[in-house]
């Protein structure tokens, strides 16, 4: 029964993280019109300052940074985050946190260290793929745009998967001049806010494939 429990407790954990992995795109950006921008009716400025957010995600390749995560139930955690565009992501929490997140570009892999138990989502399920799509686009339909707001030298883009806020959504929080991502916080289904801070972020450096690559162990294969 404690056993049940604790894969319970660390499934609930990694669904979470999931959420928050999210996010966080280099073709050359194409103008989409200013009332197309999602939910959210912008201004002429504020719709040129999501283009600028737009095109900035989309100029990313690659991320490796340490992170800082809290969230509202007061769970605290640190590790490491490296992605590679398109699809591929490793989230590695330190100890004492068992878990271990990668995505091949297809399936997002949840790994218990502890537990020895591997469970797989759909990537495409999960707002870990708003920013490890090829080309972000917030008038696709796909990714829609809620809330914006200008602050001085800060910029602030909530955004959801699809058009049901109820489901969750994710704050991407930006410096301004130059532009440059700084942390994000996603709120889940449950209401539940996880706020992860990158720490000394490294954008386009060369990041190795085999990050991205998880050895299935003998049992304990979930899929979701």
């Amino acid at each position: 029964m404690i056993k049940a429990l604790s894969n319970f407790c660390h499934r609930a954990f990694a669904r979470r993280a999931l959420a928050v992995v999210m996010l966080i795109a280099a073709p050359a950006l194409t103008p989409a019109p200013t009332h197309a921008q999602g939910m959210v009716n912008l201004s002429k400025s504020e719709a040129a300052d999501v283009l600028r957010i737009q095109a900035y995600l989309n100029s990313i390749r690659t991320l490796s940074s340490r992170f800082l995560q809290v969230s509202s139930e007061g769970d605290y955690s640190e590790g490491t985050l490296s992605f590679s565009k398109p699809g591929k992501m490793r989230l590695e929490y330190d100890d004492p946190n068992p878990t271990l997140l990668v995505s091949d570009g297809v399936n997002l892999a949840y790994f218990d260290k502890e537990l020895k138990q591997i469970s797989y989502f759909d990537l495409q399920s999960t707002q870990a793929s708003i920013l490890l799509t090829e080309r972000i686009s917030f008038s696709t339909g796909e990714t829609n745009l809620t809330a914006f707001e200008r602050g001085p030298g800060v910029l602030r883009l909530t955004v959801i998967k699809g058009s049901n806020p109820l489901e969750g959504n994710m704050t991407m929080i930006f410096s301004d001049k130059p532009i440059s991502l700084k942390k994000w916080t996603v709120t889940d289904a449950q209401g539940i806010v996880t706020n992860i801070s990158l720490v000394n972020p490294r954008f386009g450096a060369p990041v190795s494939p085999k990050l991205f690559f998880i050895e299935m162990p003998d049992e304990g294969l979930e899929n979701n």
